[in-house]
């Protein structure tokens, strides 16, 4: 791999999101690994309000029908899919940050990627899981090229991204942003085709989120860098 083009290892909480919010990203990196977290379905089946609003009996369908939505469209990007034996909160069974932590470890280290990007970690609460999981990580892996990226629909929630800023600079961590390198021989028109293509794919969770539910995920993705920084920083945040 260039050091123009490195691969990628996008921390994804669910099935859609990685697409959601770096789809664009995704089409310039046509070998990157978009790693599910929440990707199992329970042990018994139960049915729950968002699944029912996707058009699903119960989770077990779910999971599975998500699973090959994921699949459609990370094939169209050439994306490596991995899944990590985790269920989302609505299931009522979701890990401890520590249990996350170790297990997100171990398969970025199997990886051959040299740039994660993780979710800033805006609103939901298997985000927000996420996150403080890849914020325990990051301190041992600070070789690498850290992202977060800015949580598609959940941003759009008032002031989420500045809160998320101030906690990160509370535990010492450095936001700065900045995009990570792409392939620029992959023009804007192609890449934003390519998304469209993808987030269509998901058709369960468009229909759960409603017609104007999802637009977000159609503006421009955005980007933080993040580093551990050894001093106290006081920082202002741009307006958004």
């Amino acid at each position: 791999m260039s050091e123009t083009s490195p691969r990628l290892f996008i921390v994804s909480p669910h099935f859609d999101d990685a697409v959601f919010s770096c789809g664009a990203l995704l089409a310039t990196h046509s070998d990157a690994v978009v790693c599910t977290v929440f990707a199992a379905a329970p042990e018994q089946n139960m049915q729950t309000d968002w699944d029912s609003k996707a058009g699903f009996p119960g989770a077990q369908e779910s999971v599975n029908a998500r699973t090959l939505e994921d699949n459609r469209a990370l094939e169209l990007f050439d994306a490596v899919p991995v899944r990590m034996p985790f269920r989302d909160g609505q299931y009522l069974d979701s890990p401890s940050i520590s249990r996350l932590a170790a297990a997100l470890e171990e398969t970025i280290y199997r990886s051959t990627a040299n740039t994660l990007l993780m979710p800033l970690g805006l609103h939901h609460a298997d985000h927000v899981l996420v996150f403080d999981a890849c914020c325990e990580i990051l301190p041992r892996l600070s070789h690498l090229a850290w992202f977060a990226y800015e949580d598609a629909i959940h941003r759009r929630q008032p002031g989420v991204v500045a809160a998320r800023l101030d906690d990160l600079e509370r535990r010492g961590i450095v936001a700065t942003p900045a995009h990570p390198s792409a392939d620029h021989t992959i023009d804007a028109g192609r890449q934003a085709s390519l998304k469209r293509e993808a987030v269509a794919a998901y058709a369960s969770q468009l229909r759960a989120f409603g017609p104007q539910g999802y637009d977000d995920v159609f503006n421009a993705e955005h980007y933080w860098q993040l580093s551990v920084s050894r001093t106290p920083v006081r920082r202002s945040h741009p307006a958004r």
